[in-house]
């Protein structure tokens, strides 16, 4: 016997590596030293900093995977997988410099597993960072036939005198909105429940957009925020806290970025909820605050401003298209998140 034999085809793995090498020489940055295909990935510290401190975070994409299995569509999860880690590095004020993925199939497929590394390359280059290197592992028997899952790293930088930490934030401070592309990653297993029970095919059209499927709007990849965001700080504008809308939404998420003896007031009705949750809400027979809890409605990303510079923030933001509000206030109280 061989490993081919036992399910592994080696042959096959390096032929991969070399389908998607110029998928991933496409994100280098010039910080990156050597290429693909070594044991470990080398990046130098961007010059320019004073005391430089690194930030990391990790993530998956969770049970969305699984529709991405169902509608056979590879090209989106990766996008979605360096969004979870970029977006909350992003929330200490940090610049994402490299990503690493870690994939594993049962068998591997080239054509499919390609599609995902061209959504983390895109994702890399919305972000910014390069993607330094990876593992593609195949696990017979480990995973069902045509399904992979999926991990990923991120390393950031900020200067140690600009970490937002929660000690900026001022009671009074304007909680601004900024849109998401919809479900984004997070909530998948209660959204394939309600596509099952209500039997929704998904390559059926919604009913609130002409031409779109519920698997595009489902399979719709998180928004990165990681260049306006920096953009704006670059620009002067004050920021004194930011939160990454994901599980648990905005109950669990916004009270992260408070300081000590704050809470934050939001009022849900300054925003209209798209249409896909609404879709899911009466659907699925969803309470409103299980919605809250679960989903981001439509809120991928908050930022904390004095209450002076709001409007410009909010102006700023929609000049750079992407659409801003302000949802609410930091008050005083005990971290928790309260619905006006």
């Amino acid at each position: 016997m061989d490993y081919r034999e036992a399910g592994v085809d080696v042959v096959a793995g390096r032929n991969f590596v070399q389908q998607i090498r110029q998928l991933v020489e496409s994100t280098r940055r010039p910080e990156v030293l050597g290429g693909l295909g070594g044991f470990s990935g080398l990046f130098q510290l961007p010059t320019g900093y004073q005391e430089p401190v690194l930030v990391s975070g990790t993530d998956g994409v969770g049970t969305k995977l699984k529709l991405a299995h169902q509608c056979d569509r590879h090209d989106t999860v990766g996008v979605d997988l360096v969004a979870m880690c970029v977006n909350d590095v992003l929330t200490c004020g940090a610049e994402p410099l490299f990503f690493l993925d870690y994939l594993a199939t049962g068998k591997l497929n080239p054509e499919q597993l390609t599609q995902v590394v061209s959504g983390i390359s895109e994702g890399c280059r919305l972000a910014g960072c390069a993607l330094l290197g990876g593992e593609t592992a195949e696990m017979p028997g480990f995973y069902q036939p045509g399904e992979y899952d999926l991990a990923g790293f991120c390393v950031g930088i900020v200067e140690k005198s600009q970490i937002l930490d929660g000690s900026q934030v001022q009671v009074g401070d304007v909680a601004i909105a900024l849109a998401s592309q919809g479900i984004h990653s997070n909530g998948f297993s209660l959204v394939r429940k309600i596509v099952e029970v209500s039997q929704t095919q998904l390559d059926q059209p919604v009913p609130w957009q002409e031409g779109q499927s519920f698997a595009d709007a489902l399979l719709t990849p998180t928004r990165i925020y990681v260049k306006p965001v920096l953009a704006a700080r670059r620009e002067g504008l004050a920021i004194h806290g930011m939160a990454h809308i994901t599980g648990g939404g905005l109950p669990e998420n916004l009270p992260r970025c408070l300081g000590e003896g704050q809470s934050i007031r939001v009022n849900p009705q300054s925003w209209s909820i798209p249409p896909i949750f609404e879709w899911l809400a009466t659907t699925g027979n969803v309470a409103t605050p299980e919605m809250f809890n679960t989903f981001n409605m439509g809120v991928g990303f908050v930022l904390l401003v004095p209450p002076h510079e709001a409007e410009q923030v909010i102006r700023w933001f929609e000049s750079q298209g992407l659409p801003a509000w302000a949802i609410g206030e930091v008050i005083a109280g005990s971290g928790e998140l309260v619905f006006q």
